[in-house]
């Protein structure tokens, strides 16, 4: 009888711990099925930053924020099942802003870098950006290794000032694509790298022809743009990057590219 005790104890108790073990291991996966959410700094909103003077990218026409970014924030906010809030932000305090919990994601033609990595995350690609010298046309530049020794505008921090740093160029400080080209004009600088996007939207609605524009996709390779997050939301970065994923295959990417870009630069080259 005793034995008998004893061994009904032993099964009770094992039972117990077994239920205890139970309880502890379902937990956490109910409380994973959401919790990107939980990386939001507003409950049900994704909160974007972005520049909104970057033609194609994100710009005002006729006072209403637009462009590939903007249409793409919103595509990605719909596929998370939240609501969307844009935060135009000067490219000077852009990215900070991710760290400081202004927004949650960048969204600004950001390409990734081993810099960047160090402090940021990053998102799957979403385009495959091509370089662009842009000088003026009596004053041609086609090639980076004329630009060392002459001045550049370009914005501080950005991919096409590290290019321009590399090749040696004296940097002179420009907050917007359509104010390097003032500058150019000005003879003020010599020319600027950046998107050949920018300069092929700017040119279906401003005068060129005192421009000489020169792809550098032989010279450079394209380079990743990717969503900029907060080192600690890997949770919705795993999440943005399956909205990418469903929006690469549905089609979506391709339509807002060619849309905004006159053509598909989705793909990797």
């Amino acid at each position: 009888m005793r034995k008998r005790n004893f061994i009904l104890k032993l099964e009770l108790l094992v039972a117990s711990v077994v239920v205890a073990l139970g309880i502890f291991t379902v937990l956490p996966t109910k409380t994973n099925a959401s919790s990107y959410k939980d990386d939001l700094i507003t409950k049900d909103q994704l909160t974007i930053g972005l520049e909104g003077t970057y033609k194609p990218y994100s710009y005002r026409s006729n006072g209403k924020l637009t462009g590939f970014e903007v249409d793409l924030g919103k595509a990605l906010a719909k596929q998370l099942g939240v609501k969307v809030k844009f935060v135009p932000t000067k490219w000077d305090s852009l990215i900070a802003g991710v760290g400081s919990s202004k927004y949650d994601v960048v969204l600004n033609n950001i390409t990734q870098t081993p810099e960047r990595k160090k402090v940021y995350i990053f998102s799957n690609p979403y385009i495959y950006s091509r370089y662009a010298l842009i000088s003026a046309k009596n004053n041609k530049i086609s090639s980076l290794k004329e630009v060392k020794n002459k001045k550049f505008a370009e914005g501080t921090g950005t991919n096409n000032e590290i290019l321009a740093k590399k090749y040696k160029a004296k940097i002179v400080s420009s907050g917007d694509f359509a104010t390097s080209l003032s500058l150019i004009r000005q003879g003020r600088v010599a020319g600027t790298i950046n998107a050949a996007e920018a300069y092929y939207a700017y040119a279906k609605t401003n005068k060129v022809s005192d421009l000489h524009f020169k792809d550098l996709s032989k010279q450079v390779k394209p380079v990743k743009i990717s969503a900029l997050l907060n080192k600690k939301n890997k949770k919705l970065q795993g999440r943005i990057n399956k909205a990418l994923k469903t929006l690469r295959n549905d089609g979506t990417l391709k339509k807002l590219s060619k849309k905004y870009f006159g053509s598909d630069i989705t793909k990797q080259p």
